[in-house]
């Protein structure tokens, strides 16, 4: 599966199939993207392969926080980043189709959602972060 920024300058692969979308909830992701929160896939990092436009990622860390994003220098878009030593997490909208295989599995940080955000799917929701695992 193939995914790409909003202009295309970088793009990527991923060698397997994701299993489902996790959906953050948090203030910091919700400034991030001026929505609800942030849809990602998270994949080991041996199935994550940059095609083009690895020289186009920039990153930026919030001080005081471990928080930290990935985008394109060109267009701006969000772009895959490192979940932890072993993943990488991968936005849900850059993904090609056919992502409509995909569901919400996993609602974390519910406790910090919107007030006008209403959770409508069968994702199950947490409190706080999910435990890796």
């Amino acid at each position: 599966m193939e995914g790409e920024c909003n202009c295309g300058a970088v793009r990527f692969r991923l060698s397997v199939e994701p299993y489902g979308v996790y959906v953050c909830h948090c203030s910091i992701c919700r400034r991030h993207t001026g929505t609800n929160g942030n849809a990602v896939v998270v994949v080991e990092n041996q199935n994550f392969q940059w095609l083009a436009g690895e020289e186009q990622v920039r990153t930026w860390r919030k001080p005081g926080h471990d928080w930290q994003i990935w985008f394109c220098a060109v267009c701006g878009s969000q772009l895959p980043g490192t979940n932890d030593a072993e993943r990488m997490f991968v936005p849900a909208g850059l993904l090609a189709d056919p992502t409509h295989r995909l569901k919400v599995l996993h609602h974390i940080w519910v406790d910090s959602k919107a007030g006008w955000d209403e959770i409508g799917d069968s994702g199950q929701q947490h409190p706080g972060a999910l435990a890796p695992s």
